[in-house]
């Protein structure tokens, strides 16, 4: 157990922190894997023409590149496990109609969803930082197994209307768009890199180690860890 000040808001990460990143990479990767030519092909939608011309500068690729050569670059981005923005746009597209038509259902530790409701009912904010797009996000806690948690939530965070998520300036924008003092602010997260970046801002910080999931092996430094969200008592 460990006991920390009561926070005003708690931000939480999502792949290895509430949810298995092996459900992420077994399920929805090769899901979003096999739709990425056909919502390239698509014409005109906003989201996708800004991902289209992101892939093209990121990729270094000829302002005129087709589908397949658009598709290459995402899939190496894939491959690497690269969080590259115009990717995570393009699957928080591609799982949103998932959802929709109820292909997907979204992953949680048995212990994540009772300690999102509890938070809730004390008054905490709960605002999520994921490397997954704002519409991935609004997906995922709108399909959970049991329902939409949406409502819980005030704020949805990504690397694009915050920035990357192991740099402190990505966590001053989202104190600053909060606006709350980073003492009142908690981050969960599973990988060091991100809770030493946030601490680096003044904010408390919990690291999350699930035992067999991707980053176990590589600790979470010096921060606070727990395996279970029920190890979290407030003073």
């Amino acid at each position: 157990m460990i006991t920390l000040p009561r926070p005003s808001v708690i931000v939480l990460d999502i792949e290895g922190t509430t949810s298995s990143t092996w459900f992420v990479h077994d399920t929805l990767y090769p899901y979003s894997r096999a739709r990425f030519a056909d919502i390239l092909s698509r014409e005109g939608h906003p989201d996708v023409e800004r991902a289209r011309g992101q892939i093209i500068q990121e990729a270094g690729l000829d302002p005129e590149a087709g589908v397949d050569k658009l598709v290459a670059a995402l899939e190496g981005w894939l491959d690497s496990d690269e969080k590259r923005t115009p990717l995570k746009t393009l699957q928080g597209l591609i799982w949103a109609q998932g959802f929709s038509a109820g292909d997907l259902t979204s992953h949680f530790y048995p212990d994540a969803i009772p300690a999102i409701r509890s938070w809730h009912e004390q008054g905490i904010d709960l605002t999520i930082f994921s490397s997954g797009s704002v519409n991935a996000q609004t997906s995922w806690f709108g399909n959970s197994p049991e329902g939409d948690l949406l409502p819980m939530f005030n704020g949805h965070f990504d690397t694009e209307n915050a920035g990357p998520k192991k740099i402190p300036s990505s966590y001053a924008t989202i104190r600053e768009a909060i606006g709350v003092p980073a003492g009142q602010l908690l981050f969960f997260s599973d990988l060091v890199e991100e809770l030493d970046a946030a601490r680096a801002d003044g904010w408390g910080t919990v690291g999350v180690r699930r035992e067999g999931d991707q980053y176990f092996d590589r600790g979470v430094g010096d921060h606070p860890e727990i395996s279970s969200f029920e190890q979290v008592t407030w003073r």
